[in-house]
């Protein structure tokens, strides 16, 4: 049976509660309306997130963006909206989604949101040199 766009997001429990570790999804094919001219806008939708109790299942993630095709809204309603679907389902320590519109009229937008677990501190960064491979230094 073929599959079908879905509104539900599934997750899973954390596999790994005792520490902060990144999660990164990219979704190159994300497409919705243009609530004012019903033309396609695409865009490659970004998700970072730090799980806490729950991570998101990826093929209902595929299929909950998928529900999206066919409806109407502007590029910062949608981000914000997904954000606020992603965190709700799993309620993470810290969440950002950033949204990347091609061009439309010349016209590239961006839209970044974030989600912050109350009272969550993220642990310092720590900035690692990256030295060049044996491999590609040789001609």
């Amino acid at each position: 049976m073929p599959s079908k766009p879905a509104t539900q997001l599934e997750t899973f429990p954390n596999p790994a509660p005792r520490r902060d570790y990144v999660v990164h999804i990219e979704i190159p094919e994300f497409t919705c309306l243009c609530p004012l001219t019903g033309q396609p806008d695409f865009a490659t939708i970004v998700l970072d997130y730090i799980p806490d109790k729950r991570n998101l299942e990826l093929k209902a993630l595929k299929l909950y963006m998928w529900s999206f095709r066919d409806q109407g809204a502007f590029h910062e309603d949608v981000t914000n909206r997904l954000l606020d679907a992603f965190a709700k389902a799993t309620a993470p320590r810290f969440m950002r989604v950033t949204a990347k519109w091609y061009v439309r009229g010349g016209i590239f937008t961006t839209v970044v949101a974030e989600h912050r677990k109350r009272g969550w501190k993220p642990a310092p960064r720590v900035e690692l040199e990256h030295f060049p491979s044996e491999r590609s230094t040789r001609g």
